[in-house]
């Protein structure tokens, strides 16, 4: 399956992690891909590490595991590379997206010499900015998205407009907010030298 592209999330419960991997499964399912979404499942309780993850491809998926080599990593909470091996197993062909405001300078030193692609993004910044409160998982979600190329930004945008206006049927005022939020983190990724 050489079409696969494998993602790992990092993230802590009430982040919204596992909500923004299913996003991306439902998203990319959307532009004909097939698709797999899915946390592992451990003493769930809020600000506990979570892990979730996605594999995404042109052809029919066949694995049933965890992902124990992704092509990407995702990290929703910057305070996990202190306690959790985020790089185990990435691939140095992929890249690892991290929510953070940290140097350059810690951030390699905290992912023990991983040389493959490092890119951040403050998403406490963008959520703060554009939904006036603290949710992590929806720029960093467009994040991912803008890293390994998935699908256009303009596929993600029309996919997610929709699917806010299903998941947010009841609360339509928060829509706005989240598709402001996408927008920003699409521009605001940035690559570490």
């Amino acid at each position: 399956m050489d079409n696969m592209i494998e993602i790992r999330w990092h993230g802590r419960g009430g982040q919204g992690a596992k909500t923004a991997s299913l996003l991306l499964a439902d998203a990319a399912f959307n532009t004909g891909k097939y698709i797999q979404g899915f946390p592992e499942y451990g003493p769930e309780r809020m600000g506990a590490p979570i892990t979730a993850y996605n594999r995404i491809s042109e052809t029919p998926i066949t694995i049933h595991s965890n992902i124990y080599e992704p092509d990407y990593v995702v990290v929703v909470d910057d305070t996990l590379l202190e306690s959790v091996d985020v790089t185990s197993g990435l691939k140095e062909t992929g890249a690892i997206v991290i929510n953070t405001t940290k140097s350059a300078d810690y951030l390699k030193k905290a992912l023990k010499g991983y040389s493959g692609e490092i890119y951040t993004i403050d998403a406490r910044k963008i959520s703060e900015e554009a939904l006036g409160k603290y949710f992590p998982n929806t720029p960093m979600l467009a994040a991912i998205v803008k890293v390994s190329k998935i699908m256009t930004d303009d596929e993600l945008l029309e996919d997610m407009k929709g699917s806010f206006k299903h998941k947010f049927a009841k609360k339509p005022e928060v829509i706005d907010g989240n598709m402001k939020a996408l927008e920003l983190a699409l521009k605001e990724v940035e690559k570490i030298q």
